[in-house]
């Protein structure tokens, strides 16, 4: 073949790569854009915004404070006087920080064992298909209905606490007016509605893992409590870092329960971050707090989900 020819080939070998590549992008170009307008631009502007202080209107009125914005929410001159304990304690970011970090621990783990119990459960029944959709109908439905119903059924004369006294248990409060429960009544509503999502993530799984190795672990003779230590469980690993790391993502992020609820009460027994960063933006109208308050829960999630990852690749390389 001449030289010619050669680079002729060449050529039209280019010509279709960059082709394809034009159209690689443009199927890429809708997302990305969506990305970068609806996400990536609002993230730059709220760190932009978290070093001003701003009280909406006219944006001539943006005035510069550098990290003041920082030191107010860390509440860092009555930390310096009274120690860390006030910060937690006192301070509306760390009573929100400790609320949400007891909301992530208690809910994430309790949601994962009921998902899991569930997908076993109706895994290979019979009338199992409408069971699932029976579970998995919560996480659809309207979560304003989900919660005015649950807040009825709380009640201190409600169904819940009916059958509480009927066990002989002496409870006559209302689960959302008290501080001490009405937590556990938030946990209560988000493990019931989206168990019934994770459950199906994980049926998909155990749908997946290879017969053979359930019955060469029978002809071994494990019995059924070794199978799923030791076959089901480590074939569930994958779903389950999944699973963990989209509901501590999830649960960081937690609003329209405790906004229907609780509105963060009593008193600030349920004040999440962003019913934190919600009062801030647009209650007190302080935008240039809400976006600091933002940008520390943005620096959470990333690092726990980075722990998250870290953690996942240990395990494996074990």
């Amino acid at each position: 073949m001449s030289q010619a020819k050669v680079k002729k080939a060449r050529y039209r070998m280019g010509r279709m790569e960059r082709k394809n590549t034009l159209i690689a992008y443009s199927f890429l170009a809708p997302n990305f854009i969506g990305f970068a307008v609806f996400t990536l631009v609002p993230v730059i502007c709220a760190i932009a915004l978290s070093l001003f202080e701003w009280n909406g209107g006219d944006i001539s009125k943006l005035r510069f404070v550098g990290l003041e914005n920082y030191g107010t929410i860390f509440a860092v001159k009555k930390v310096a006087e009274k120690g860390l304990g006030y910060f937690f304690n006192r301070s509306d970011l760390g009573i929100s920080l400790r609320n949400t970090v007891v909301y992530t621990a208690v809910t994430v783990p309790l949601t994962i064992v009921c998902a899991l119990a569930l997908a076993i459960l109706l895994n290979k029944i019979r009338g199992a298909m409408a069971f699932r959709t029976i579970f998995f109908f919560p996480y659809v439905s309207s979560m304003v209905a989900i919660c005015v119903c649950w807040s009825f059924m709380m009640m201190r004369d409600g169904p819940i606490n009916q059958v509480i006294m009927f066990l002989g248990i002496n409870f006559n409060k209302s689960w959302t007016a008290d501080s001490t429960m009405a937590m556990w009544a938030i946990i209560l509503v988000s493990v019931w509605r989206n168990m019934g999502y994770y459950m199906v993530l994980y049926l998909a799984a155990l749908q997946g893992i290879p017969r053979e190795l359930m019955e060469a672990a029978t002809v071994d003779g494990a019995n059924k409590w070794q199978q799923f230590r030791n076959v089901t469980l480590p074939q569930l690993k994958p779903t389950t870092f999944f699973v963990s790391v989209m509901m501590v993502i999830s649960c960081f992020k937690i609003f329209d329960v405790v906004a229907i609820m609780t509105d963060g009460g009593p008193g600030r027994s349920t004040k999440m971050l962003v019913t934190y960063i919600y009062d801030e933006a647009f209650t007190k109208i302080r935008y240039g707090s809400a976006s600091a308050i933002a940008m520390v829960l943005l620096v959470i999630v990333l690092g726990v989900t980075v722990i998250q990852f870290s953690s996942e690749k240990k395990f494996s390389n074990d």
